[in-house]
């Protein structure tokens, strides 16, 4: 190739360009994507790097559990365990405090207002018992809750009632408090976690613009600097808990790079700030709306600055934690379910007979209680991950897709369907909340998007150590395929294809599970195979960046189906390790069910008739108040009752 060529050539310009790129934007622009697509998929990926550089390198995402069991010969089986915490005797207080103050609101009926939304008594209340400071430093007037005990009593509150059960997770994990404690300076900290942590001043985090959700590089909110200020303009939208005289994380261009500010926000709306209200089913008792700002002043004291990356850095920190809050509240919520569903199939009668007794109601049930477990299992799983230290970017996603699928699956599949027409009545548990049911599917990342994100933070040191070389080198030689025939070829290949062979050749050298303690004889199956078959992943993955080398990234339908078998075998083990550990028959039965139900997903067997005496059987206990945790809950009395005396 001549000189002149290989100034022009498209490919020598993106290899030379990708010295100084990210993995993602290296791989794009390689495989013929243009500059812009490349320029801002890099930017997010290299948010991810400046996020990953905050952790140490044992607790980063090459050395998480799910990382290692995949690419490692030898599964690290106890980090796929929960550990339990003793929490502190003034955080248990104020845990059982806040459980009386929503209970006492609720049986009296002043959970909300006149609006519709958690009242303001309410909330007032709370933050006299320390709600709202449980993951603020004691050191501003916080309790610092480990968030092992965080995310169990997220599941307690959200027997009760899941929106405030949410709102702690808006407040504490994706709301003001995490950017400020993980990047506030220490002036900062002083100034805003006070108010944070005794509820003063309730917080939200402002991302999402019209034209910019799952895409942050398309934000068109600005902030110019003025003196001592910046002037701030713009739209935001679909901000949880935004109401005049709280204080948010607002994300917003600052010299044309991705920023993050404090803004408390005024007690009234002026020419400045004003929100923007519209209809939504979802979130129905809080407040979610737009933003509009005009030259709004806020000081430019209030700017976190990050030691690494910007303000999508910033943003991506707290994801991971309200990740983690959607799951436990899915495992409360779909308790409440749970426990809507016994009476109702005690009273209702077919053909004479209670429909409690049915094999398929039975079944309903036997399959609620293993979607409960596992999200039980994932949040107590991923927050232990966090209190260790971990990163654990794909452990939460794996809990926010499974709890999220989870309470779909219940409402929908489950509780719906046992109640019949009733569940469309004004008052049902169903009918009124349908939408809170289905907006986690969407809520801190649609599913299947965040599936990509997982094989993609999954597959990045694999393909930057041995996929990445090839691609230079073909962009060296002007091609995007090698063709094994030309010498040339193989010879500018020879040393990044030896060392994939090498590594090839290793992976099929059989793997193992590091040794675990005896487990009941079922769960034990159910870890044998996720770890047997973890580690055969990294072949069939490896394979299929072979095959699709630089296109793989336009391959998402392929992309979705392997991250949702790996995610698959990760809930299984979790969830298997987690049920066996439990003092509870009941639970070690709704575990088992789950697994089974995960493995004949992965291998398409039929189930047996074994299985269902199983599922029928845990489905009785549960009709005769074997699932303790749902004891002392209360339900919605039974809508519309017909007469079950003779003659009617």
């Amino acid at each position: 190739m001549c000189p002149d060529t290989a100034r022009t050539d498209p490919h020598l310009d993106a290899a030379a360009s990708a010295s100084e790129s990210s993995f993602a934007e290296t791989a794009l622009r390689l495989g013929g994507k243009s500059v812009e697509e490349a320029r801002r998929t890099g930017a997010i990926d290299r948010a991810d790097d400046n996020v990953e550089k905050l952790f140490q390198p044992q607790y980063q995402t090459a050395n998480s559990p799910v990382h290692r069991a995949v690419w490692e010969r030898r599964v690290p089986v106890d980090l796929f365990r929960a550990q339990s915490v003793d929490a502190a005797a003034s955080i248990v207080e104020a845990m059982d405090a806040s459980v009386d103050v929503v209970r006492r609101h609720r049986d009296a009926q002043t959970l909300v207002d006149e609006y519709g939304k958690t009242s303001e008594t309410v909330l007032r209340e709370l933050g006299d018992v320390g709600y709202w400071g449980f993951l603020v430093s004691r050191q501003y007037g916080g309790l610092e809750v480990p968030f092992r005990s965080f995310s169990a009593f997220i599941t307690r509150m959200a027997t009760i009632d899941p929106t405030v059960a949410g709102m702690a997770s808006v407040h504490g994990c994706i709301g003001a408090v995490d950017p400020i404690q993980a990047f506030g300076t220490p002036a900062q900290k002083e100034r805003f976690l006070p108010s944070l942590a005794s509820g003063e001043r309730l917080s939200g985090f402002a991302l999402t613009e019209p034209n910019a959700g799952s895409d942050m590089t398309a934000l068109r909110t600005r902030a110019d600097r003025h003196g001592d200020d910046f002037l701030v303009t713009g739209e935001k939208l679909f901000i949880t808990n935004v109401v005049p005289g709280r204080t948010i994380g607002l994300v917003c261009l600052v010299e044309e790079k991705p920023a993050v500010l404090i803004c408390e926000l005024p007690d009234v709306e002026d020419a400045h700030f004003q929100l923007k209200k519209y209809g939504l089913w979802a979130l129905r008792q809080s407040y979610n709306q737009g933003i509009v700002f005009d030259r709004f002043r806020v000081p430019v004291e209030n700017l976190l600055t990050p030691s690494r990356g910007n303000g999508l850095t910033i943003a991506y920190h707290g994801l991971n934690l309200g990740r983690i809050s959607l799951c436990a509240n899915a495992a409360g919520t779909m308790r409440m379910m749970m426990a809507s569903m016994l009476p109702w199939a005690r009273f209702r009668t077919t053909y004479g007979a209670a429909i409690a007794r049915r094999e398929l109601v039975r079944r309903r049930l036997a399959r609620l209680a293993g979607l409960i477990v596992g999200c039980d299992a994932l949040s107590a799983w991923c927050s232990t991950l966090i209190d260790l230290g971990y990163r654990g970017e794909m452990e939460c996603i794996v809990a926010k897709i499974f709890g999220s699928e989870a309470q779909k699956e219940a409402a929908i599949e489950l509780l719906m369907k046992t109640h019949g027409g009733r569940s469309f009545l004004h008052g049902h548990l169903f009918g009124d909340n349908v939408h809170e049911y289905l907006a986690p599917c969407i809520y801190e990342g649609e599913g299947e998007m965040l599936g990509m994100a997982f094989l993609k933070s999954l597959v990045k040191q694999h393909g930057t150590t041995f996929f990445e070389p090839v691609g230079r080198a073909l962009a060296e030689m002007g091609v995007q395929r090698p063709r094994l025939g030309n010498p040339r070829h193989l010879w500018n290949l020879r040393r990044p294809l030896a060392a994939y062979a090498a590594w090839w050749v290793g992976r099929w050298v059989p793997g193992s599970a590091a040794p675990t303690p005896a487990l009941p004889a079922a769960l034990q199956a159910h870890v044998s195979f996720a770890t047997t078959h973890l580690p055969r992943a990294a072949r069939e993955i490896s394979g299929m960046m072979r095959k699709h080398q630089l296109k793989l990234a336009d391959r998402q339908c392929r992309m979705s189906e392997m991250s949702s078998r790996i995610q698959k075998l990760v809930v299984m083990l979790c969830t298997a390790l987690y049920g066996a550990e439990q003092d509870d028959e009941i639970v070690h039965d709704a575990a088992d069910i789950l697994c089974q139900d995960l493995r004949r997903e992965l291998t398409g067997e039929r189930p047996t008739d074994r299985y269902y005496r199983q599922v029928t059987q845990l489905g009785e206990s549960i009709v005769d108040g074997g699932f303790r945790s749902i004891a002392d809950l209360e339900v919605d009395e039974i809508l519309m009752p017909y007469k079950t005396t003779a003659g009617h």
